[in-house]
């Protein structure tokens, strides 16, 4: 390592650490300087290398706020990062005269009661006004209470599902919806224009904690999602994966006069480390294990899932002796029916990664029908939004209420179809029949790949471009749209999207894209194949199990993954 660059990180490293208001991290960086200043001048330099990771960036605030891992740091989450961010955003309400109150929201993982706090700290300190919600609450409470109290803006500090030691900074505007361009291009510039902390004045106390009145609000707000006369005799098993979810779930349940749900005791209590699971997705494979196992003992009708802020839902069936989890996307497809069977009016909407069969729910219904890039951020937005669902398990019910996803109703009206249903000596399994039959048979899969070093990604989707794939699975390749330059219906993104046609099936999507909170590389999968009769299912499923198998098979060769 050269002399200029090692004197400019030790210099930035040094500037940091005197500015650091946590002692935590500020011993953290002390030891690493430290371990990195006695490593010889040749040969493997560990600890330069970890503070080169550090201090070689900084996060960079978007459409998603901040996420990422804690630590010292520019590039890290901490409370100096927290700050400025807060800073920037209450620069940007000022700037905009957006209004004068900020409601801060927070889970249980680490440090996310302390960046809250400092959230407040400054908000106050730049002479607005700061409530935060009473305790550690599923991040749908936190976006219904910014429409609630008319607050100009709302804050929670979540990593949602992603590993213990992340945690994340989520940024909503008035209308309760989360942050779009050009809001974050405009909160970014006010955070670039910070030199330093000691210019962001904070206050020593002067916000408001809010009371249960708030909780109580939303909890009478998310019983309206189901027929106050409707069905109730369900028996659930539950899980709020080491989150914040059970508290407001199980009261919603009892609200709502549906029997209590068993909880799974290893994960009932909120635990920043997440002991019993390697991610705390109910997508990971094992996540869902002791809920399964409960179930086992239990005998329930249904296995519901929140992840640890609340926000998101997953729903598992019994299937030939044991449990299988719903995909997303039919869970997605299962509501859509739930509230057209309720006459449900104004569109129904979904992603650009989500199956196309909602779109056949809605046009059969004579609803209309939207689609958008992933996430809520732009799901929220749909104009005249009903329904808007995406199948990383994300669904609101009740965008008039919460205009981001919800894990709790979207929960209750699950059980409230799954309990008619019963009534009828039916089940979740037999109308997701119901809909192959009438619709198609819309099957889809995902190709994730994790990676240590995102320039992988890059080089993935670079590939793609250069080489597009022009035969998957047999199918063959009819139009390849690169979603970067944008269209009159999207926005540009990083993404590209192939049409597949054969002989054997009706429609083929796929979606390759980077994601958004995670380094991971997505590709997401459809095929619809037409069934004349139920006795056809089982064959129609298996073939196209078979299809998806071979397209991500095809699809990771093509793209060297």
């Amino acid at each position: 390592m050269s002399q200029a660059p090692t004197t400019d990180l030790l210099a930035r490293a040094r500037t940091w650490l005197a500015e650091d208001p946590d002692p935590q991290t500020r011993a953290e960086l002390t030891a690493l300087l430290a371990a990195a200043e006695g490593e010889p001048e040749a040969g493997e330099r560990i600890a330069w290398s970890r503070l080169a990771e550090r201090f070689s960036d900084r996060l960079q605030f978007g459409t998603a706020g901040l996420r990422g891992e804690l630590g010292a740091g520019p590039m890290r989450m901490n409370r100096a990062v927290v700050i400025r961010a807060a800073a920037g955003l209450v620069a940007y309400v000022k700037a905009e005269q957006l209004g004068d109150l900020v409601v801060i929201g927070y889970d249980a993982r680490h440090k996310s009661y302390d960046f809250a706090r400092d959230t407040a700290a400054v908000v106050v300190g730049a002479g607005l006004r700061a409530a935060l919600l009473p305790r550690a609450l599923p991040t749908p409470v936190l976006a219904f209470a910014v429409r609630h109290l008319g607050a100009a803006a709302g804050v929670t500090v979540t990593a949602s599902h992603n590993p213990p030691q992340d945690n994340g900074y989520k940024v909503y505007l008035g209308d309760g919806s989360q942050i779009v361009p050009p809001a974050d291009a405009g909160i970014a510039a006010e955070i670039d224009a910070i030199v330093s902390l000691d210019q962001v004045p904070l206050a020593d106390g002067g916000w408001e904690v809010l009371g249960d009145d708030v909780v109580e609000a939303y909890l009478d707000r998310a019983v309206t999602v189901v027929d106050p006369a409707g069905a109730r005799d369900l028996d659930v098993v539950y899980t709020p994966m080491h989150g914040v979810g059970r508290d407001t779930l199980v009261a919603a349940f009892k609200q709502a006069g549906f029997p209590a749900p068993t909880v799974v005791a290893e994960q009932a209590e909120p635990d920043p480390d997440f002991p019993t699971v390697s991610f705390p997705n109910p997508e990971e494979p094992g996540a869902m294990d002791l809920a399964f196992r409960t179930a086992a003992s239990v005998g329930p009708d249904i296995v519901i899932a929140n992840d640890p802020d609340a926000d998101r839902c997953a729903v598992a069936v019994a299937d030939n002796g044991g449990w299988r989890m719903l995909r997303g996307d039919e869970v997605g497809a299962l509501l859509g029916s739930a509230l057209v069977a309720k006459r449900a009016t104004g569109v129904f909407a979904t992603t650009i990664v989500s199956s196309t069969l909602l779109g056949r729910i809605a046009a059969a219904a004579g609803l209309g029908y939207a689609e958008t890039l992933t996430g809520f951020k732009w799901l929220s937005r749909a104009e005249g939004l009903r329904y808007g669902y995406e199948e990383a398990l994300g669904y609101s019910v009740d965008p008039e209420g919460v205009r981001d996803k919800d894990g709790i109703t979207a929960a209750l009206l699950v059980a409230e179809l799954a309990a008619t249903l019963k009534q009828s000596g039916r089940t979740l399994t037999d109308l997701l029949d119901d809909l192959a039959l009438e619709h198609g048979l819309h099957a889809t899969d995902q190709l994730s790949v994790r990676v240590d070093d995102l320039a992988l990604i890059s080089a993935a989707m670079q590939r793609l471009r250069d080489q597009p794939p022009t035969l998957l699975a047999g199918l063959r390749v009819t139009r390849a749209d690169d979603l970067t330059a944008g269209s009159a219906e999207l926005p540009p993104t990083d993404g590209l999207r192939y049409y597949l046609t054969g002989s054997e099936v009706t429609a083929a999507r796929i979606v390759v894209r980077p994601s958004g909170t995670e380094p991971k590389l997505k590709c997401y999968l459809e095929v619809v194949l037409p069934v004349a009769t139920a006795a056809d299912l089982a064959d129609a499923r298996a073939r196209a199990a078979e299809l998806l198998a071979a397209i991500k098979r095809d699809l990771a060769a093509a793209a060297g993954i």
